[in-house]
């Protein structure tokens, strides 16, 4: 086989295809140094649960300290990548100021990250302590990425966001759009399959179970047929809503109001008022003896 011809055949494909043209850019943002930042941030986040636990109450400012430049460094570095590889514009002055207002930004998305875990704590009789929580469960995992990836997407930061949550997504099986607002102490149980969409925004101390999606009705397009985007397509939730597993609700125009509990299987694309149980209609259950 002649692998000197294909090479070429295939580096001249890749150089005459528009949609490549942006892979030659410099200083692309790397998804494995993305991976890393992530758990980076858990240990200063959560520090003694995550990371290197060699510290006590004295000198876990000092450590702090330590690893936040050496976490702002490496994120500044990401950060200029993904906006010299977005934009032609001041680059390294955008990219320098939205570094500094994420670090400013930890404080908060610590603060909201121990809501979370208090949540799901207090919503879980299975948890048996609030270290399980920070450390097993994949709902505080997604949400860790969420809280900070979240950050970055309201600084107007581009594509490291996406990078990172959908290392989330990866490892979770959770997806949460970095746009996509969520409230205080939100509690995803187990997770997997869950699926919150880009324009979706969540109240306070709701909760969410396996298999739930807030998406998307359908696609509306312009009179060119090409997609709408920056529409609110994602339904919002109110205050204390529960959603049910597998559960369904989609439309940017369905509001669920405060208090209200979505069934599990509920396929639901309307409003409903505050202080409501939506319930699908019960299915018909047979026994049937078994001949083994």
């Amino acid at each position: 086989m002649d692998v000197g011809r294909l090479a070429k055949q295939m580096a001249a494909a890749t150089a005459s295809d528009a949609r490549m043209a942006r892979a030659f850019a410099d200083h692309l943002p790397d998804s494995h140094t993305a991976r890393h930042l992530i758990e980076r941030l858990r240990s200063i986040l959560f520090p003694g649960l995550h990371g290197d636990g060699d510290f006590d109450p004295q000198s876990l400012a000092a450590r702090l300290e330590r690893e936040l430049g050496d976490f702002h460094a490496d994120l500044l570095h990401q950060v200029k990548g993904a906006y010299t590889h977005w934009s032609e514009s001041n680059s390294a002055a955008e990219a320098d100021g939205a570094t500094t207002a994420l670090m400013e930004s930890l404080p908060f998305i610590r603060d909201r990250l121990s809501l979370d875990v208090q949540a799901a704590y207090d919503g879980d009789p299975a948890a048996r302590h609030i270290d399980e929580i920070m450390l097993c469960y994949p709902g505080i995992r997604a949400l860790t990425t969420h809280r900070f990836a979240h950050a970055m997407q309201t600084i107007g930061v581009p594509l490291l966001p996406r990078i990172m949550q959908e290392h989330a997504h990866g490892d979770t099986g959770i997806d949460i759009h970095p746009s996509a607002s969520i409230g205080e102490s939100f509690f995803i149980d187990h997770g997997t399959g869950v699926v919150i969409g880009e324009t979706t925004t969540i109240g306070d101390h709701c909760k969410v179970y396996q298999g739930v999606t807030l998406g998307a009705k359908s696609f509306e397009r312009d009179a060119e047929g090409l997609l709408k985007r920056g529409t609110k397509r994602h339904p919002t939730l109110g205050n204390r809503v529960t959603v049910y597993a597998g559960a369904t609700v989609l439309g940017g125009d369905t509001i669920i109001g405060d208090d209200c509990v979505i069934a599990g299987g509920v396929s639901l694309s309307r409003s409903v008022p505050a202080g409501h149980l939506v319930a699908g209609p019960r299915p018909d259950i047979r026994l049937i003896a078994n001949p083994v």
